[in-house]
């Protein structure tokens, strides 16, 4: 019996649905000169993670790589939660109107 394909599940798209992230690693030179600053943090992290994983990285870089690696990661995840829109932050963000009393 042959092995059964995977299916993957079908999503509903609409209008407000982002675009699917490039699965492609940019390099930082690529990912400054495309201009989405997202793109480049990325490009930045995925380097200086591989600079902290080689083993010809000097000691005294690791803490600063570290540091910055940090940085990067928290900025990304800042930018994917405003990005998200979920039915809390809708109503939050929908303005109060105006009530009169009868």
């Amino acid at each position: 019996m042959p092995p059964r394909a995977r299916k993957t599940p079908l999503k509903v798209v609409t209008e407000t649905t982002p675009a699917p992230r490039s699965r492609k690693r940019l390099t930082v030179r690529q990912a400054a000169e495309s201009g989405n600053r997202r793109e480049l943090l990325v490009a930045m992290r995925a380097r200086i993670a591989a600079d902290i994983d080689d083993p010809n990285t000097p000691a005294r870089d690791l803490a600063a790589l570290t540091r910055r690696l940090s940085e990067f990661a928290k900025e990304i995840e800042a930018m994917d939660a405003a990005e998200k829109v979920d039915d809390i932050g809708a109503a939050a963000a929908t303005p109060d109107e105006e009530w009169v009393a009868t």
